[in-house]
């Protein structure tokens, strides 16, 4: 070989490291920018179920503010995960049997609370697909409607396969 043939080589060497370095680069910057996304999506989730509940307190007569509680976005989060992580979850009663009260006074809330659990088996759900869930269910409207709710705290985790929002409601002590 050689020294011309070397030189080419050695260029075609160092494209190639610098070609696969660039695409590199182009995936861990996507996987970075692709994370975040995800949870502003989950963000946004959250912030529209509480300005529908809000608007649907008012269609409901509710003159109050409805406030976000970080003791019920805690409380929400652990049973949100919670379903998400354990397919025999269906409902308010956690894998270890606790109830929303429960959590709620774990994450050191005081008062009253109830909650809605929405478990849609795809990889996202809409606002709308959510709120008519709930709406729908006469006991969740309920919740929704109970004017004596002026806290609130809503957390949404999702899978490959399955999307969870939970909603807790909290009446203060």
């Amino acid at each position: 070989m050689g020294t011309r043939s070397i030189i080419c080589h050695s260029r075609d060497i160092r494209r190639r490291r610098a070609v696969v370095a660039v695409i590199l680069l182009a995936l861990c910057a996507g996987t970075t920018i692709a994370g975040p996304s995800a949870h502003a999506d989950n963000h946004r989730l959250n912030a529209s179920v509480v300005s529908n509940v809000y608007t649907i307190q008012r269609q409901a007569g509710c003159t109050n503010e409805l406030r976000i509680n970080p003791q019920l976005q805690l409380a929400a989060q652990w049973h949100s995960r919670d379903v998400l992580g354990d397919r025999t979850l269906d409902g308010d009663i956690g894998s270890d049997g606790s109830t929303a009260q429960d959590r709620a006074n774990a994450a050191g809330y005081h008062g009253t609370v109830a909650e809605t659990v929405a478990i849609n088996p795809a990889l996202a759900i809409s606002g709308i697909e959510l709120l008519n869930q709930w709406y729908y269910n006469p006991a969740y409207l309920a919740i929704m409607q109970n004017c004596a709710f002026t806290q609130i705290g809503v957390w949404s985790e999702n899978s490959i396969d399955r999307t969870v929002v939970v909603a807790v409601y909290g009446h203060p002590a």
